[in-house]
């Protein structure tokens, strides 16, 4: 049993992560702001990590 196939949450999540490091980098550079968006990276992969796991385990 391999994992599961990417679905439209997999690329919702890379979509948001890559949004939020856009926006922190190059249309607001401030360190508050970068600081911010890696929390939510780190918030959105950890929502992921657990959806993909639950996917993967009960194989939905």
């Amino acid at each position: 049993m391999g994992p599961p196939a990417p679905t439209r949450l997999d690329a919702a999540a890379a979509a948001s992560v890559a949004l939020c490091l856009l926006v922190a980098y190059y249309l607001a550079p401030d360190p508050t702001v970068r600081y911010a968006a890696w929390l939510t990276v780190f918030c959105v992969w950890m929502a992921w990590f657990v959806a993909f796991g639950a996917r993967w385990l009960y194989s939905e």
